[in-house]
């Protein structure tokens, strides 16, 4: 189907309310703006709808296996993209990616053993090593990466993984490719395993950076990792539930799919659907989703850094802003901003009280609004 003319507009305002929406269903009949779950409020390409409606037209929707073709079409991105050769055999689709980061703590260490990760993070991060009865030890950021030093400090002789974000959540930093060397370094040094989240891979803002998936390093570092990618936060499609972990070690990846046996369910047919779509046909309209995204970032750093007790990491990726609200002096900032009517991710839940998080996947003028209203809410105080 030719492609309409309002595919790249992402200024158009979409009501998505009444659609079940987690984001928006939070406050619903109030006139609060959802800026935190990690949705972006844009309509997905006109070729993955056009990929669903064909199936949906077909009209039967039954048990379905992973298409030869995704297996193909991934592999062959990661390779022209990473330089990384990837098989079939490697890949094992998932229904989301923290049911992957929960696999991993469970396949990849024991009751006995410690996991360990760098705060602030992505909440799953956390729960995922208590909901598996794993000790969990933290360590700091420092800057836009890991605190290297602290992360050899820390580690034991019962730590066994290591979970990664890259590009990170919260913040949006990319490590670079040196940084990624000293960290695979640590790892077999260690002896540890790594589980490396990548999710947010194809929303780099910066086009001067790279993202590099550790795994693609080595074989001796891609032997202790496995890696979390999914097409959902780039092309608007979580809810359709397509993720992929990339195991290159059989027994690894034996002991991930034994753990998964008959608690996880495979991925459904409209997700493999969607998946396949944006990895052929949706590379352009990321590109022009990639630019506007920085547009809305440079406008949060400008706007934010206006505002007295506010400041905003300068986040590389992701459509996620990062804002340090310490100087305010409050309990709670994001009580206070949710007073004003914009509802925000409490750093709190990230290891970083103090911080939030603000989606910035939304049309330009959503963003002006809760701009004006967070300054209203720091007025106020």
């Amino acid at each position: 189907m030719s492609e309409p003319m309002n595919d790249f507009d992402f200024d158009h305002l979409i009501d998505r309310q009444g659609t079940w929406s987690d984001k928006w269903s939070k406050y619903a009949g109030t006139d609060i703006l959802p800026m935190w779950v990690a949705d972006t409020d844009f309509r997905s390409p006109q070729a993955v709808i056009d990929a669903l409606k064909t199936r949906v037209d077909h009209g039967v929707f039954g048990y379905t296996r992973t298409p030869e073709t995704l297996n193909q079409l991934f592999s062959e991105r990661m390779q022209r993209l990473y330089n990384w050769t990837v098989s079939d055999e490697d890949l094992v689709w998932l229904p989301g990616l923290v049911c992957g980061l929960n696999l991993a703590t469970r396949a990849l260490s024991t009751a006995e053993q410690s996991v360990i990760t760098a705060q602030p993070i992505y909440p799953p991060f956390m729960s995922s090593p208590a909901l598996s009865s794993r000790a969990l030890i933290t360590i700091p950021m420092k800057g836009r990466v890991i605190d290297f030093d602290a992360l050899e400090e820390a580690i034991t002789a019962e730590t066994r993984l290591l979970l990664f974000c890259n590009p990170h959540n919260p913040g949006g930093g990319v490590y670079r490719h040196e940084e990624l060397e000293r960290l695979a370094q640590i790892i077999i040094d260690q002896d540890l395993l790594i589980c490396s989240d990548e999710i947010h891979c194809d929303l780099i803002l910066q086009p001067e950076l790279q993202h590099t998936p550790i795994a693609s390093l080595s074989e001796e570092i891609a032997s202790r990792t496995v890696t979390l990618m999914a097409p959902s936060k780039t092309w608007n499609i979580a809810g359709l539930a397509c993720s992929v972990a990339i195991i290159q070690n059989p027994e690894l990846r034996a002991r991930f799919k034994k753990v998964r046996k008959g608690i996880v369910p495979d991925v459904n047919l409209l997700g493999y659907t969607a998946a396949e779509a944006a990895y052929s046909q949706g590379d352009e309209w990321n590109r022009k989703q990639c630019e506007y995204l920085k547009g809305n970032r440079d406008y949060l750093i400008s706007e934010i850094g206006k505002i007295p007790g506010l400041s905003m990491l300068p986040n590389e990726a992701t459509y996620l802003a990062w804002i340090d609200a310490n100087q305010l002096g409050v309990d709670s900032p994001q009580q206070l901003f949710e007073s004003q009517g914009v509802g925000l991710s409490d750093g709190e839940d990230f290891g970083a009280p103090g911080f939030v998080r603000l989606n910035f996947g939304c049309p330009r003028s959503r963003i002006e609004e809760a701009v004006r209203r967070m300054k209203l809410a720091v007025d106020s105080l």
